[in-house]
């Protein structure tokens, strides 16, 4: 029998080592901004997610921008099924990751993102750069699906519960947690503080990506710990 795992994240993932139960947590609702910011040159543009791909795509053609860095494997991509070339992604999937990495000085970069988005990021470069944030969507949670979550889960139809994001974690915290459930995993480290930080423990997959995360699903099922 294979571990029933709901997946939260809004993109579908298949995968034939666990039975998948794909409920996302957040939805995303697209914001105005204004596209002055659009009429300038960057040397850099950053892509920290799928999200913010998808919803800046409309805008690409009117940027004069040089080179493109993306955070994660996925957003890479979908960058490259769009023909975005690519120019830098770090190994480490995170923000922390491509701060790590990125050494650039004097910069011009634009960071279209979720109004959400961790300020680290364009805080960090703005002390070495001059970076444009463009606060592109903001998450809304989607209490359906919680709610639906919730009540498999004290029906114990439910393993585990995957979260990759912190604002899919603070969505679901507001609900009526079930006690007793704590076989929760998390994509990032990130992710797995804002677990903690509500008194939630979680084990963190090895890689920032969704395979690593069944993996570690995979490997606590045989071992019993799930």
């Amino acid at each position: 029998m294979k571990p029933v795992v709901v997946m939260t994240q809004s993109s579908e993932f298949n995968s034939d080592l666990v039975e998948i139960v794909h409920k996302p947590f957040i939805e995303i609702q697209s914001l105005e901004f204004d596209t002055q910011v659009l009429h300038h040159n960057y040397d850099w543009i950053i892509f920290s997610s799928k999200n913010a791909v998808r919803l800046f795509y409309q805008y690409l053609n009117q940027v004069d921008v040089n080179y493109v860095a993306v955070i994660g494997k996925k957003t890479a991509e979908l960058c490259e099924t769009l023909n975005i070339n690519v120019d830098f992604v770090p190994d480490d999937y995170s923000q922390e990751g491509l701060l790590e990495q990125f050494k650039q000085e004097n910069q011009s970069i634009l960071i279209p993102s979720s109004a959400m988005a961790r300020p680290k990021l364009h805080q960090t470069l703005a002390l070495t750069n001059s970076v444009t944030k463009i606060d592109l969507y903001e998450p809304i949670a989607n209490d359906r699906h919680i709610s639906e979550v919730i009540q498999q889960v004290e029906s114990h139809k439910i393993d585990a519960i995957t979260f990759s994001s912190s604002s899919a974690v603070n969505a679901y915290v507001k609900h009526n947690v079930p006690k007793q459930f704590n076989n929760y995993f998390a994509i990032g480290k990130q992710t797995a503080n804002t677990l903690h930080q509500h008194g939630l423990n979680s084990l963190v997959a090895d890689k920032q990506t969704s395979e690593s995360l069944i993996n570690k699903i995979i490997e606590s099922w045989y071992n019993n710990e799930i």
